[in-house]
């Protein structure tokens, strides 16, 4: 990666620095079973690829500050429980239903194996380190913490930090703030595509598109692959990809 002397490597967290697909796949096969029952176990990944896609956009909604957190995840659970045959959930009914989810979510964190590893070889290069998430602060904190990354990985920016989250390029340029860094000599690292690497490179950083190994969210297209700059399919060897030698900076 050619460039100005990096300074900072921003991480996204959720599919990034933590298996969230593999906690949701988790949660989501305990709602399942109590709240679908007459869906087959065999059938439960479906509806993990459902809560993923979120057909109706009611994430991007909350992360743009349009929509509230409970009432974004109401609107996911009773469009997840249509597709499915589900009973339509009221507001006590969602109450219980976001109970069991969560607790079974949260129990289902884990970080990605290859995380720890990358941040602390960053660290050892004098590379500046922090996360920029579209879930809020404290949230994605306790996450980190429990996962066993929030000392290395401070939390800086959340979608309630300025009200609005990715691709919004504010929250960017607010991270390195934070973080203390040029954007131009800061790389943001996440999973998805348009909202992290594109977006990134949209408010002056450098985009890296982390495409893990498994189904994808959303479809991208291979023209958009192509275009898409710097792309890793793991944490491994991540200070390489951005360039980066002895000294801390990204070669070119």
């Amino acid at each position: 990666m050619s460039g100005p002397e990096l300074e900072g490597v921003l991480f996204d967290i959720d599919d990034t620095l933590v298996d969230t697909r593999g906690a949701f796949a988790a949660a989501l096969a305990v709602v399942g079973e109590r709240f679908l029952p007459h869906l087959p176990s065999d059938r439960h990944p479906e509806l993990l690829s459902h809560w993923r896609a979120d057909p109706g956009d009611h994430y991007a909604r909350y992360t743009r500050g349009e929509a509230g957190y409970r009432e974004q995840r109401l609107a996911r659970a009773n469009a997840m429980h249509a597709a499915f045959g589900g009973s339509l959930l009221d507001e006590d009914g969602f109450t219980t239903w976001d109970e069991v989810f969560e607790e079974a979510f949260r129990a289902a964190w884990e970080p990605h194996p290859d995380a720890a590893a990358a941040v602390r070889e960053l660290l050892s290069l004098g590379i500046r380190v922090g996360a920029l998430s579209n879930a809020s602060v404290d949230y994605q904190s306790l996450k980190l913490e429990r996962v066993g990354l929030a000392d290395l990985v401070p939390m800086l920016v959340g979608v309630d930090t300025l009200g609005y989250g990715k691709p919004d390029p504010r929250v960017f340029t607010q991270a390195c703030r934070l973080l203390g860094t040029d954007p131009a000599r800061t790389a943001y690292v996440g999973d998805e595509l348009d909202v992290d690497a594109v977006a990134a490179r949209r408010a002056g950083l450098r985009g890296v598109w982390l495409d893990r190994p498994g189904p994808r969210r959303v479809p991208v297209s291979e023209h958009d692959v192509g275009v898409s700059g710097v792309v890793v399919h793991g944490l491994d060897g991540l200070a390489d990809a951005l360039g980066i030698d002895a000294a801390g900076s990204a070669a070119g």
